[in-house]
């Protein structure tokens, strides 16, 4: 007995020895392979700038160095910082004092927040907010009357596709088409383009009928988050929370249930102190942000479609610095508006909870990237389809409707395509190893090695998904595979390879260490 107790903590010592081997190996690859593609980057960012579009004059070093705000989206948020955060400010201050001073609930902060939202709106959409107005109040006639009704669903999604895809093709309804006598309308249609930002209306809209329509039938959903009673489901709290200057926006989601009980009751899940903490990494995110724009023209290389002229190496490397700058402007823009959020009381989902380079699968990568999303297509479309007993159709229609709800564009498309293509092996190969059992040591080595080959090559796919859907377009597709099958870039390939499934093995150790530390 004493002999078998001795043998199994030597063997146990033996693969914690082991265990620090491979560790160490791996630390000393990554730390390896960052600092040739840190140094790289850097080579090819001085090597091209001259031909590359989006750089402006920066503000880092000496002299300055050119900065990267080529992409669009993070170009107009980084201008903007200072009005919005003194608008964020003023109305955070007058909402909390407020509902101190008149010891306001769900009712009345509901009123408060739609009164300043509606300025915010105003500034931002000018006479556009009718559109908004007459759509939002449509649909909450629809609910209103037909909630009970069978074919209820049918009706809120048809509606609010509906006007999803007109809002883009006529992009937002020029008031000169509806006669001449409204045309002035146009030279106040604000800072804008209202139709843009109503896509997170919609989720809302449809969040809103689920809501009420699950509140009449007792139904587990509601159970999910806090109650609401059947008489919170008013106009004004509706409209409110449509258009909550926080998160209106660029989110993060949530539901009508959460937002409305949190109205009533504020969230007491951050303290003071965290909230700061939590802007505070905020800022130190930016700051990172900023030196990475000033350093690496990652972006300027995929607008300016300089890739074309690089080798196979540099086209991953450019490629896996574009998706590391696309995680780290959206973890700030969605990080600012949810710190505004918390700080007037309301606590969103977290965007971003993961790092974009500890995820080794397709599942983990989507619950983990626009996370308060993927909490919303969970709530009011996966489950509704039937949830994990048709996973394999369902995500055909889950990401045909996430590109569709971005934009109007075949490349998007084209990514939820391919995504799903990569996403169905991905899923039969998880179903067959929850059934697996390793019962010796060398069975359990090899299921481990092969969980690291199989995160490798996913997220190998995932690169080629993303940088097909937001950098070199459907077109791009064959030029970059035909790049990667010539001689040069099969040994890149097998180079990406390797990189990944050190990292996915890196992922693991980390896994085993949060376990160990629960």
């Amino acid at each position: 007995m004493d002999t078998n107790k001795n043998n199994s903590k030597s063997k146990s010592r033996l693969k914690l020895k082991q265990n620090k081997v491979e560790l160490l190996l791996l630390v000393l690859y990554a730390i390896g392979f960052y600092t040739f593609c840190i140094r790289r980057s850097l080579l090819l960012s001085r090597d091209h700038f001259s031909k590359l579009r989006g750089l402006r004059d920066g503000w880092l070093f000496s002299p300055p160095r050119l900065n990267d705000v080529s992409d669009e989206q993070w170009r107009n948020f980084r201008s903007n910082l200072p009005i919005l955060s003194l608008v964020f400010g003023i109305f955070t201050l007058i909402a909390n004092i407020c509902r101190k001073l008149f010891r306001l609930r769900a009712r009345g902060m509901s009123t408060l927040w739609l009164f300043l939202s509606l300025i915010y709106l105003s500034y931002l959409h000018g006479a556009s907010i009718l559109f908004i107005f007459l759509i939002a109040t449509a649909n909450f006639l629809l609910v209103k009357i037909f909630a009970q009704a069978k074919y209820f669903a049918f009706l809120l999604w048809m509606f609010n596709i509906v006007f999803l895809f007109c809002n883009r093709i006529y992009e937002g309804y020029p008031f000169s088409k509806f006669g001449a006598q409204w045309e002035y309308l146009d030279n106040f249609r604000g800072t804008f383009r209202w139709h843009i930002c109503f896509n997170f209306v919609v989720l809302r809209m449809i969040s809103f009928g689920y809501d009420y329509h699950w509140a009449h039938q007792d139904s587990h959903f509601d159970k999910e988050e806090r109650n609401v009673h059947l008489n919170d489901y008013t106009f004004t709290a509706y409209f409110s929370y449509l258009v909550f200057a926080p998160l209106y926006i660029a989110g993060p989601i949530m539901s009508f249930n959460s937002f409305v009980s949190q109205l009533d009751v504020p969230q007491t899940q951050y303290s003071i102190i965290e909230v700061t903490l939590y802007g505070l990494r905020w800022v130190f995110g930016l700051s990172l942000m900023e030196l990475m724009t000033h350093l690496f023209y990652f972006n300027a290389f995929a607008v300016s479609a300089s890739w074309k002229m690089l080798s196979p190496m540099d086209i991953f490397i450019i490629g896996y610095g574009v998706i590391n700058f696309m995680w780290l402007k959206f973890f700030l823009i969605w990080r600012y508006f949810r710190f505004w959020s918390l700080i007037a009381g309301i606590e969103a989902p977290e965007n971003m909870p993961k790092c974009v380079n500890n995820c080794h699968n397709l599942e983990s990568f989507w619950k983990n990237w626009h996370a308060s999303f993927n909490k919303w297509i969970v709530r009011y479309l996966y489950i509704p389809l039937g949830g994990s007993q048709r996973k394999l159709l369902n995500i055909w229609v889950i990401f045909t409707f996430v590109a569709v709800w971005h934009d109007l564009e075949w490349k998007l498309l084209s990514w939820a395509w391919l995504t799903c293509l990569f996403f169905v092996p991905e899923l039969l190969v998880k179903s067959a190893a929850n059934a697996f059992q390793a019962k010796g040591a060398l069975e359990g080595f090899l299921f481990r090695e092969l969980r690291a080959a199989g995160g490798a090559i996913t997220i190998t796919c995932l690169m080629v998904a993303n940088l097909v859907g937001y950098v070199i377009g459907p077109s791009g597709f064959s030029w970059l595979i035909s790049q990667f099958l010539s001689k040069e870039g099969l040994r890149v390939l097998g180079f990406m390879l390797l990189t990944f499934y050190v990292g996915t093995k890196l992922m693991f150790h980390i896994s085993d260490a949060k376990q160990r530390m629960q």
